[in-house]
């Protein structure tokens, strides 16, 4: 359950990064606001799974899921490079998390 919740955690940060390219500087009221609901579910979300995790091991998974996915997003959404080493280092970040959760405990 820990690892579902890190996963929501880290999902609900790329929601916000999201939101805030749309709150073009905090100048757009509703993406502002969602990008501070979506920081704010990041946190209590991540709160709730280091209840169980180790916080090394969960802060870097969480931050290595909200810059791939971000980075993929940026990717999927706004045009910007797909360049394959930049693939490629995302993949990386990708395989990093996946030997993070295996080596857990």
């Amino acid at each position: 359950m820990a690892w579902l919740l890190l996963l929501a955690a880290a999902l609900a940060d790329v929601a916000m990064a999201l939101a805030l390219k749309h709150a073009q500087g905090w100048t757009r009221l509703w993406p502002s606001i969602a990008g501070l609901v979506c920081a704010n579910g990041a946190i209590v979300l991540l709160t709730l799974a280091l209840r169980q995790l180790p916080v090394g091991t969960a802060f870097a998974v969480f931050t290595g899921i909200g810059a791939a996915g971000v980075a993929a997003a940026g990717i999927a959404l706004y045009g910007e490079s797909a360049a394959p080493l930049r693939l490629a280092l995302i993949a990386g970040i990708a395989v990093c998390i996946a030997g993070l959760k295996w080596t857990a405990t």
